[in-house]
């Protein structure tokens, strides 16, 4: 049995809500089961879960020791219970839809909920990953997305596939393509913004501008294309096509020319679309196409498209009648 003492910062959680966030790699279905026979209980006594803790309660438990080992993000899709919206799955890659909120790699603040660790968990109970037959290798990220955007992540299953995608996408040979919504009415309904664009590290911001002014090599050239799909309460529907790929590109390039991302927080001033409930700037990735211009031992991806449930991009629903 393990018992632990809810302190002032603990306390005036909901039980499950203080569960979850303590014991990660718990799945949710197993804590309510706990709950339900006994096996978690509040000062001794038989426990709700939504039961409200307070100063100086004490939460015994009686599950197993796994869940206290630490948790790392090095151990983590171990113990995970994998949740991944897959959209493609073949022997080489999996493309899963990743969820605005979701970081895709481990960061200061999260290194056990991560896009790479539920697809690592994902294949691990498969048995497609054996970690203890590899000496170099793990299932790997093709490309990233911001924890706020949502879309296409592309996740290589073995070493040859992540120097094939990589390879490919350096080579621009996989087309992808983006859905937003802009505050304001475009002039041109259809058009290629081009820019130039410096990354200052320090704040993780980017600036945009519309002549090169420096030498830098930090400053580079970045090409925006868009169609405007709908239009509707002043706001555009956007797909957009990278020509170029830089950091927080389409986020700072339609800043830049007074039509600032629904919900961006960092390049618009949105204090409005806070108080309405957007807690994400709305973009997606939403459909790529495996355009190869040259042979590889992927070829049977060339030509594929592959969409995400439109159903799952939260701002299409500014523009439904």
């Amino acid at each position: 049995m393990h018992t632990l003492t809810i302190g002032k910062n603990d306390a005036g959680q909901r039980l499950d809500k203080f569960l979850s966030k303590n014991f990660k790699t718990m799945p949710p279905a197993l804590m309510y089961k706990y709950i339900r026979l006994k096996k978690i209980k509040v000062n001794r006594k038989r426990a709700e879960q939504k039961q409200v803790l307070c100063e100086g309660d004490t939460v015994e438990l009686f599950i197993k020791e796994e869940f206290f080992e630490e948790v790392t993000a090095d151990n983590a899709y171990q113990r995970l219970t994998p949740k991944l919206d897959i959209v493609y799955e073949d022997d080489n890659i999996i493309l899963c839809d990743k969820k605005p909120g979701l970081i895709v790699h481990a960061d200061d603040g999260e290194d056990v909920n991560t896009l790479i660790n539920h697809i690592k968990a994902y294949l691990y109970q498969k048995g497609e990953y054996r970690p203890e037959e590899e000496h170099a290798f793990a299932p790997a990220l093709c490309n990233r997305i911001d924890r706020n955007t949502g879309g296409i992540v592309i996740a290589a299953k073995t070493a040859e596939a992540l120097r094939v995608i990589n390879e490919k996408i350096r080579n621009d040979e996989i087309d992808k393509r983006y859905l937003c919504a802009v505050h304001g009415i475009l002039d041109k309904k259809q058009g290629v913004l081009r820019g130039y664009l410096k990354k200052d590290s320090a704040t993780n911001m980017v600036s945009v501008f519309e002549k090169k002014t420096t030498d830098s090599r930090e400053v580079k050239e970045i090409i925006t294309e868009y169609t405007v799909l709908a239009e509707k309460n002043g706001l555009s529907l956007c797909e957009v096509h990278l020509v170029t790929g830089r950091t927080h590109q389409i986020r700072a390039h339609f800043a830049s020319i007074g039509h600032p991302l629904l919900g961006d927080g960092k390049y618009g001033i949105n204090r409005d679309d806070r108080h309405a409930g957007y807690k994400y700037q709305a973009l997606y990735s939403y459909k790529l196409t495996f355009a190869f211009k040259t042979p590889s031992p992927l070829d049977d991806l060339c030509g594929k498209t592959v969409e995400v449930d439109r159903s799952h991009i939260w701002f299409l629903k500014e523009f439904s009648s």
